[in-house]
């Protein structure tokens, strides 16, 4: 309760003194906006600046913040102190009562005033009312985003194979991250690894492969003279790609016999020009061109190998800054390491001048570098196991895809507009390369649809966006929640695959809210672009046919959608000219492999076990008898590429993974009868077909399946379904779906 029942900034005695405090303001749920916001005996706010804050006012014992219109934006609901004594004061959005945001107290402006006491008291007030600037974002942070991220991963073991570099991340990363075990095999030039590394294969989560630059250069490149020499540069590179070539092939023993996930480091490139001449600088005569040309060699390479990734270090080196790590400024160029002062003996040998500490001259960013490094292979780890991947992105329109308001700021009569370089052409660019992924873009906007379409063109100015390349459009005054459930159904995804970015916290906390699920951003604009950009969460380990083709997919699926509305089911699916083409899946080399691991592990809705399978898990399935059966569909809408797998051993269905973009279309029946005739074609065509469903949160729509495809249900087994299709039995087919 706060009493005084009307407070407008005139003297009033306020209780509690709420003009007395700083207060941190945000959703209760959620990331808090600012720990700076004053709420002044004027009436206004200050300290946090927003068009939905402006003012506020006491009234009828509630505190009441307005907009810049003055309409009420909150209102107090409760208000309760923590056993430290500090006030929090709850409050509802009247739009929508279940949006909460909260003040909770911070300091009193006097403490405060004592963080800096060489202030004058006359300016005390006025830099207590200025924003206070974030200290940044460390390099880890910058570079690899954790703002998508939702399920933490453990990395348990790793394994790191490499030369001098690699032994500074083996003693440093160890005692910096003691929750990992870190082992490690020293490799310099063409050694032979040993059979079997320290631990067993399958207990690393992955290794770490750095083939030392020097090795692949030889120590003739530190005679630099002899780069003037004709064919030296040749001999050079045609020797260190035969170098590469062998390093590589020894040191993936261990992914090429167990499948072991791997990530190889690709090499820092020196600094500064050697070339003779500055006319010669860039040339194949300078060692920064070799080293760049050596990576891109590399990166061939790596990518011919299965389950193993190129990590960029020398992009990360670049971001951090190479004059703060690499060693070249002391050591060879061909060394490619970071700098670190170990080399000298301090003092046991005497010099006219004492050898100062390195970080006198050079700041050296030895740990940020590390942390950037470890970050880097927590996220690649994160991709490649499609940890809280996102598959779209719903965007705002005003202040998110343009500045301003489209009907406000956007009038032919009011001129000049808001400008559109800067942020919003990063996010059009954004857009385009999300779709390039295979990740769907909707929009999502309060606003009048034809207004907004009639001057798109107005606004997005070069017109390097339309509407026509999201794949849902909802402007309306429908709440956002619920169009953004809409958009979930129509791309057939759960809420948790999807982030909205929306520059207004009401409505982020309202999404948040009704969606607890959906990942929200969008509030500071400089942000956004790199978040959605360069978060493990929206990178995509490989592309695949179908990821390409997603968004035409989808498009299909909503016209289909459209269809099925108009006509009766029978008359429907009879039309659909639906075909069923089925590969099976028996080796790791297959194209189709890296689709089947995709959906597998992507899939949660139709799912029979909610299992999830790493490379190495399937080529051991493979290796030990088991048979994977694909699928493709097609219909007169669109062909949807491979949406289903099954995991068949003996005369078993051991796990049914499908797409919930063809659901409800008979296929999944009509693909268990097809797993049926395969696992009886190696016995005899009575043999009894069993299958299993273990239910999880998410699968309920697989749960009754093998039910509709006519087996019976039988006692569970350690809370598992059971379910058997007996010899005498043969499962239902439909007859409106064709054998491609």
């Amino acid at each position: 309760m706060i009493e005084t029942k009307n407070f407008q900034g005139k003297p009033a005695v306020v209780s509690p003194p709420v003009t007395d405090f700083l207060w941190a303001f945000g959703p209760t749920n959620g990331t808090l906006l600012s720990d700076q916001l004053i709420l002044s005996p004027s009436g206004e706010i200050k300290g946090y600046s927003h068009p939905n804050e402006r003012s506020w006012r006491i009234e009828n014992y509630r505190l009441l913040i307005l907009n810049e219109a003055g309409d009420i934006m909150w209102r107090s609901v409760e208000a309760f102190k923590d056993p430290e004594g500090l006030l929090t004061i709850v409050l509802e959005y009247p739009g929508n009562p279940e949006t909460r945001f909260i003040l909770k107290q911070q300091a009193t402006l006097a403490s405060a005033a004592t963080i800096a006491p060489v202030i004058k008291p006359a300016e005390i007030q006025k830099t207590l009312e200025t924003t206070v600037l974030p200290e940044g974002l460390s390099d880890a942070d910058f570079l690899f985003p954790p703002d998508l991220e939702v399920t933490p991963v453990k990395i348990e073991k790793v394994l790191l194979v490499g030369s001098c570099l690699t032994a500074l991340y083996h003693e440093q990363l160890q005692a910096r991250h003691p929750e990992t075990k870190f082992d490690y095999i020293p490799y310099n030039f063409v050694s032979v690894l040993p059979d079997a590394p320290p631990s067993p294969t399958s207990d690393y989560d992955f290794q770490y492969l750095q083939i030392p630059l020097r090795s692949v250069l030889s120590d003739r490149v530190i005679w630099g003279f002899r780069f003037n020499e004709e064919g030296f540069t040749k001999t050079i590179l045609q020797d260190a790609y035969s170098v590469i070539d062998a390093m590589l092939s020894s040191a993936m023993i261990y992914n090429e016999r167990h499948g072991l996930l791997t990530f190889v480091s690709n090499f820092i490139v020196p600094q500064m020009s050697t070339a003779s001449s500055m006319y010669e600088r860039g040339s194949n005569n300078d060692l920064t061109t070799i080293v760049q040309r050596l990576n891109d060699y590399l990166n061939e390479k790596v990518a011919s190998y299965k389950n193993a990734y190129l990590l960029n270090i020398d992009a990360v080196a670049s971001t951090i800054g190479k004059r703060y790590i690499l060693d070249d400024l002391v050591y060879f160029y061909s060394h490619g390491a970071v700098t670190y002062q170990d080399w000298d003996d301090f003092g046991s040998i005497a010099r006219n001048e004492p050898i100062p500490p390195l970080e006198t001259v050079y700041p050296v960013k030895k740990d940020a570098f590390l942390d950037a490094i470890f970050r880097q292979m927590v996220t690649a780890y994160r991709t490649t196991k499609q940890v809280d991947q996102v598959k779209a992105v719903v965007f705002d329109l005003d202040n998110t895809l343009w500045r301003g308001q489209i009907a406000e700021h956007y009038r032919p009569e009011a001129q000049p507009w808001p400008r559109t370089d800067g942020w919003p052409l990063g996010l059009w660019e954004a857009i385009h390369y999300l779709r390039a992924r295979g990740i769907l873009v909707a929009i999502c906007s309060k606003n009048d649809y034809d207004y907004v379409k009639t001057r798109w063109d107005d606004v997005i100015e070069p017109k390097l966006i339309s509407l026509d390349d999201f794949s849902s459009v909802k402007i309306n005054w429908t709440p956002k929640a619920q169009n953004i459930s809409e958009i979930c159904k129509e791309f057939n995804i759960k809420p948790k695959s999807v982030v909205f970015v929306d520059d207004n916290p009401v409505e982020r906390a309202a999404v948040a809210s009704a969606l607890p699920d959906v990942r929200v951003i969008g509030g500071n604009p400089y942000l956004t672009r790199r978040i959605l950009l360069w978060s493990a969460e929206t990178q995509i380990a490989r592309m695949t046919e179908e990821s390409g083709k997603r968004e035409e997919m989808i498009r299909g699926q909503i016209e289909r959608e459209e269809t099925r509305s108009t006509m009766d089911r029978s008359e429907f699916l009879a039309s659909l000219n639906c075909e069923v083409s089925f590969i099976n899946i028996t080796s790791t080399d297959q194209p189709e492999f890296g689709r089947t691991l995709e959906l597998t592990n992507k899939t949660n809705q139709f799912n029979t076990n909610g299992q999830r399978w790493s490379f190495e898990n399937i080529a051991d399935f493979l290796k030990a008898g088991g048979k994977i059966l694909a699928f493709k569909v097609k219909d007169k809408f669109t062909e949807y590429g491979l949406v289903g797998v099954l995991y068949l051993k003996g005369t078993e269905i051991t796990q049914y993974v499908m797409s919930c973009r063809v659901l409800g279309m008979e296929v999944e029946e009509f693909v268990v009868a097809e797993a049926v005739k395969l696992l009886r074609s190696a016995r005899s065509a009575e043999t009894d077909i069993t299958a299993t469903i273990k239910e999880t949160p998410d699968n309920t729509p697989c749960r009754e399946v093998y039910l509709r495809a006519g087996f019976r249900e039988t006692a569970k087994q350690e809370g598992v379904r059971q379910f058997i299709l007996d010899g005498d039995e043969v499962p239902m087919l439909p007859l409106h779906i064709k054998k491609a």
